[in-house]
């Protein structure tokens, strides 16, 4: 059995390699290291903003639930071991990749930056793909019906107004 410092450790450390670079080191390369200013449209830059701040807030706590409910990390070299359905996870199935997405669209937003909305783009389809192909079906194998019975009852990509609560 893991411990819980070694969860919180290990998933910082992928915060800062996986999340980090995605949404941050990235779309700065892609900014031209964020040289460009704000956009001129007010309402651009606020909605930009809240995005940003939201999904972060959310990816935070999606980390959390990883090392305190699971006892793992995001990292598939280092698996939770239990299914993390608590949280925002009762509302999303993949709340990490939809708040870098957000994270991304905030700064096309605040940036009024179609090469970052792009970027986005790419990721996004990058993103469905890897959970399609490979996320889903570990998933599956590891936790077998407690995950397919979670998959049906939880949406993927957007998120149910009310939580799920595992009968």
């Amino acid at each position: 059995m893991k411990s819980r410092t070694s969860a919180i450790i290990g998933s910082a450390v992928f915060f800062l390699v996986a999340p980090c670079i995605v949404a941050g080191v990235l779309p700065w390369l892609v900014l031209d290291r964020y040289r460009l200013p704000f956009s001129t449209a007010l309402p651009f830059v606020v909605m930009g903003w809240i995005l940003i701040v939201a999904a972060a807030a959310a990816l935070l706590h999606s980390f959390a639930r990883f090392a305190l409910e699971g006892l793992g990390t995001p990292a598939p070299v280092a698996p939770t071991e239990r299914l993390v359905v608590g949280g925002i996870y009762r509302h999303i199935r993949n709340p990490m990749y939809v708040a870098v997405l957000s994270i991304i669209a905030g700064q096309a937003l605040l940036f009024a930056s179609w090469a970052v909305a792009l970027y986005g783009l790419i990721m996004g389809i990058a993103m469905a793909s890897f959970v399609h192909f490979y996320e889903e079906p570990t998933l599956a194998r590891r936790y077998g019906a407690e995950y397919e019975t979670y998959r049906r009852a939880v949406p993927g990509w957007l998120p149910r107004l009310k939580p799920w609560h595992d009968a």
